[in-house]
C-alpha cells in the first residue's frame, strides 16, 4: 500500500479543510503496510504524520466530522460519522458533516463499493471517537485538578459532578490537543450505545427532502459551459467524419469538438456539442453528421449471442473448485439431475444520469465537480492520466442519485476532462436518459449449467455449477487470461455452506465486445438465481420439504443455518398455506454479506401475485437498522426487476431499450411488502448491507412459483402475468 501524505501537517490540513481556529485533531495515521490502524493527533503546528484526519474541535465549540464514503443513498453520510459520535458523546446535530473528495490524508478508502463502507471502518472509527474522548477527559481532570476517573463526557461537555464544574469540548480542546493519544482507548460496551444500533434520522434526509441537497447534475460554476455528445449506438467502431454545420446554426452552440470515452480496456470516440445552455447543446448533438465504421459489430444480436452460450456449455471450462471426486460420484449415483439456468443483461439506470463539471486551469490545475462513487481512484488514475501535479487536482464530491455500481467507473468524467482541457472553460456534461440506458456499461448476461447428484436416500452427495459467461475482467484488462479459473464470474457458487461431499465448479469464458462491469451484488446477483433454484430442484427430487433440505446439509454451526432457521420462525414455514399459494426459500452468502428470503405467492389468472416478502439479512452488528431495512427493501425492489421487467437486448449491434418506457423499473403498485428482519448478534465478521439483500430474491421468487403452480422458471426476465 502507497504511504499518504507524509508531508501533511496542521497548517497544510487547515488549509485544504477550510477549518480555522482548530484546538484538536484526531485521526488515524498509516502503519507499514497493514493499513489504517493507529489513532493520531494533528494537531501540534509541527506535526507530521501519515494521517487521516476524522475529527476537528474547534476552540469555539464548532466539532466536524469528515465522512470519507459518498452518499449514494446508502446511508453512510449517517452511518460513518456516527460511529466517531458515539464514543465521543456526540448527537450527530452537534457536528458538520463534510464529505471528502478522495485527497490522499484521508487514505486510501475512499470508496462506496462492495458494501464495505461500515464493515471496513467499525472498530477503526470508534477508536478515534474515543481517543478524543479520552484526551478531553484528561485535559479537563488536569484542569480541576481532579482524578479523570471523576470526570464523564457528555452532550459534548466534560462534566464533574463532585465539583458540579463543566467545560465544552471547545474549551478544552487546545489542551487536550498537547496531550499523548491513548494506544488502546476504551470502547464503549454496545448496551451503552446512543446512536449505534438505534433508529437514527439521516442528516442527509432534510437536505433532500427540502431540495438543499446537490447532486452533481445541481452544479454550476462561472464561466460554464454544456456539452452534450454523441456516441456511436454501435460498440466498437471508429469515427469516419462528422459535419457540424447544422448544429452551429443552432442558437448557443459556441463549438463542436472530439473526445475519447475510456472505460476499462475500451476506447470509444465520441463528438461533443458545446452551448452555452444544455438545450442548445442536445438540440446541436441532434443536428450533427456523422460517419461511423461499425468494424463488423453491427450484426450483434442477442439471439445469436445467447445460442452461442448455450453452445459453449458443452465446453469443460476451467476448474473453479474441486473436492471430493465429483465425477465418478455423478456417474455411479442412483438418481441424478440437471438443469440449464438463463439471466439477462441488465442496465443500472440510476436516478441522476450521468454527469460531470470540470475545469482545466493554467498551472496544469484541474476541479472536478462529480457524483461518484470512488473519488480516491479518480485523483489517483487522472492525476496520472493528465499528467496533474501532486495537490493540483480536486474533486468537489456531490450527492450521488443512485450508484449500483455505475459510478465506479470514470468514462463520463474522462470525456469532460479532456473537453475543458480543450477549450479552456468549466465544461458541464451530460448524458441523456437514453445514453445512459444504451451505452452501458451493462451486467452480462450469465448461464448456468447445473449438475447434481442424490443418493437412495435422498441426500445430496454431488453437485456442479457451470457457470457460461462474458467476464467482467476481461472487459477491464487487455491481458486477460482466458485460461485461468475467474473468481469474479464464480462468485460465492463454492463458499456456500451445504455440506456436500463432491462438488466440482467451473467456468467457461465467453467473448464479448461489449463493456460488462459490476452491477449492485455483482456475479451473484445471477449466480443466485440458478444455485438455489437448482438446490430447489434437487429437494423436489429427493422428495423433501425445501427448508428442511437445506438444513439437513447444515449439520454445522454456520451463519447461514441461522438465516435459514429464522427465516423458517418469521414465516411460520410449517403453517399451511391457502390453496393454491406457494412458498419458496433462498439464500446466498458472498463477499458482501448474507441474506435470505421466504416469499409467498398466490395463483392470479394465467400469472402470480406476490404475497409477502420475508427477508433476514446477517450483519453481526448494526449501526442504523432503519438505514439497514431500507437497502433490502430497494435491493428486492432492484432483484424483482431484474426477474419481471426487459432487461437488455441488443440488435444490429445496437441496444433495443432505450428510456424507461421499455427498459421498465417495477413501480409502487407492483412492489409487495418486505418484512426485514436483521441478525446482529456480535461476532468477530461484520458483514455488508447494501447488496446482500439482492442474490437471493429472484431463487426465492421462482422457487415459490414452482410451489404454487408447478412451473420451474429457468430463464429471467419472465411474465409474472403468465406463467
Amino acid at each position: 500500500m502507497e504511504k499518504i501524505a507524509s508531508n501533511i501537517n496542521r497548517r497544510h490540513f487547515i488549509k485544504l479543510s477550510g477549518i480555522t481556529g482548530a484546538g484538536l485533531i484526531v485521526g488515524l495515521s498509516l502503519k507499514g503496510s497493514n493499513g489504517i490502524s493507529e489513532v493520531a493527533n494533528l494537531s501540534g503546528e509541527t506535526a507530521s504524520y501519515e494521517l487521516t484526519p476524522y475529527v476537528v474541535i474547534e476552540k469555539s465549540g464548532a466539532i466536524t466530522i469528515f465522512n470519507t464514503k459518498p452518499e449514494i443513498g446508502q446511508g453512510v453520510f449517517q452511518s460513518i460519522p456516527a460511529l466517531i459520535a458515539e464514543e465521543l458523546e456526540l448527537s450527530l446535530d452537534q457536528v458538520t458533516i463534510k464529505q471528502t473528495g478522495g485527497q490522499k490524508q484521508f487514505g486510501p478508502m475512499q470508496f462506496a463499493g462492495g458494501s464495505m463502507s461500515v464493515r471496513s471502518s467499525y472498530t477503526e472509527l470508534r477508536k478515534v471517537g474515543a481517543s478524543a474522548k479520552e484526551m478531553l477527559l484528561t485535559a479537563a481532570g488536569k484542569r480541576w485538578n481532579v482524578p479523570v476517573e471523576e470526570c464523564k463526557a457528555e452532550s459534548g461537555k466534560i462534566l464533574h459532578a463532585g465539583s458540579g464544574k463543566s467545560a465544552t469540548y471547545g474549551e478544552l480542546a487546545e489542551a487536550a490537543s498537547k496531550l499523548e493519544v491513548p494506544k488502546e482507548p476504551k470502547l464503549k460496551d454496545p448496551k451503552d450505545f446512543k446512536l449505534l444500533g438505534k433508529n437514527t434520522q439521516r442528516p442527509d434526509i432534510p437536505l433532500k427532502s427540502s431540495g438543499k441537497a446537490i447532486f452533481g447534475i445541481d452544479v454550476s460554476v462561472p464561466n460554464m459551459v454544456y456539452a452534450s455528445l454523441a456516441h456511436c449506438p454501435v460498440f466498437g467502431a471508429k469515427l469516419i467524419s462528422f459535419d457540424a454545420t447544422a448544429s452551429k446554426k443552432v442558437k448557443g452552440v459556441t463549438r463542436v469538438e472530439t473526445c475519447e470515452r475510456i472505460i476499462g480496456k475500451y476506447k470509444y470516440p465520441a463528438v461533443a456539442v458545446i452551448a452555452d445552455n444544455y438545450w442548445a447543446a442536445l438540440q446541436g448533438r441532434k443536428a450533427l453528421t456523422i460517419k461511423w465504421d461499425y468494424q463488423g459489430n453491427d450484426t450483434f444480436n442477442s439471439k445469436t449471442y445467447e445460442q452461442g452460450l448455450r453452445d459453449l456449455a458443452k465446453n469443460e471450462g476451467t476448474i473453479a473448485h474441486n473436492q471430493g471426486d465429483f465425477d465418478k460420484t455423478f456417474s455411479a449415483s442412483p438418481v441424478k439431475l440437471e438443469a440449464f439456468y438463463e439471466t439477462p443483461i441488465v442496465s443500472h439506470s440510476p436516478i441522476e444520469p450521468m454527469n460531470c463539471v470540470a475545469s482545466w486551469m493554467e498551472g496544469n490545475k484541474l476541479e472536478i465537480w462529480v457524483s461518484t462513487q470512488v473519488p480516491g481512484d479518480i485523483i489517483e488514475s487522472f492525476s496520472k492520466a493528465y499528467n496533474v501535479p501532486d495537490g493540483n487536482l480536486k474533486v468537489n464530491v456531490l450527492f450521488n442519485g443512485g450508484g449500483f455500481g455505475r459510478r465506479l467507473y470514470n468514462d463520463y468524467i474522462h470525456e469532460a476532462v479532456q473537453l475543458t482541457k480543450k477549450i479552456g472553460q468549466p465544461v458541464k456534461l451530460i448524458w441523456t436518459r437514453e445514453d445512459d440506458t444504451q451505452l452501458g456499461p451493462f451486467r452480462p448476461m450469465t448461464f448456468s449449467a447445473m449438475k447434481g447428484a442424490l443418493s437412495a436416500d435422498g441426500k445430496a452427495i454431488a453437485f456442479q455449477h457451470k457457470v457460461i459467461a462474458p467476464s467482467l475482467d476481461a472487459s477491464e484488462k487487455e491481458n486477460y487470461d482466458k485460461a485461468k479459473p475467474d473468481a469474479t464470474m464464480t462468485e460465492g457458487i463454492s463458499e456456500q455452506k451445504y455440506e456436500i461431499a463432491n462438488m466440482k465448479n467451473l467456468y467457461v469464458y465467453a467473448d464479448s465486445h461489449i463493456p460488462f462491469v459490476a452491477w449492485r451484488a455483482v456475479t451473484s446477483t445471477t449466480l443466485a438465481f440458478a444455485h438455489e433454484c437448482f438446490i430447489d430442484e434437487m429437494a423436489v427430487k429427493a422428495m423433501k420439504d425445501p427448508m428442511a433440505f437445506r438444513l439437513e446439509m447444515l449439520t454445522k454451526d454456520s451463519d447461514t443455518k441461522n438465516v435459514l432457521q429464522k427465516l423458517k420462525e418469521v414465516s411460520n414455514w410449517d403453517k399451511p398455506l391457502p390453496a393454491g399459494w406457494g412458498r419458496g426459500v433462498a439464500q446466498y452468502e458472498f463477499f458482501a454479506g448474507l441474506g435470505g428470503y421466504v416469499i409467498e405467492v398466490s395463483k392470479k389468472g394465467t400469472g402470480v401475485k406476490i404475497e409477502k416478502v420475508y427477508g433476514v439479512i446477517d450483519l453481526g452488528t448494526v449501526v442504523n437498522p432503519d438505514t439497514v431495512k431500507a437497502q433490502v427493501e430497494g435491493a428486492a425492489v432492484m432483484a424483482l426487476t431484474a426477474a419481471i421487467k426487459s432487461g437488455i437486448t441488443f440488435d444490429k449491434g445496437q441496444t433495443v431499450q432505450t428510456n424507461y418506457h421499455n427498459n421498465k423499473l417495477v413501480r409502487l403498485n407492483e412492489m409487495p411488502q418486505v418484512e426485514v428482519h436483521i441478525l446482529a448478534n456480535g461476532g468477530s465478521t461484520i458483514k455488508g448491507a447494501g447488496e446482500p439483500g439482492l442474490p437471493p430474491f429472484a431463487p426465492a421468487l421462482c422457487n415459490a412459483i414452482f410451489a404454487a403452480t408447478g412451473k420451474r422458471i429457468r430463464r429471467l426476465p419472465f411474465d409474472i402475468n403468465d406463467v
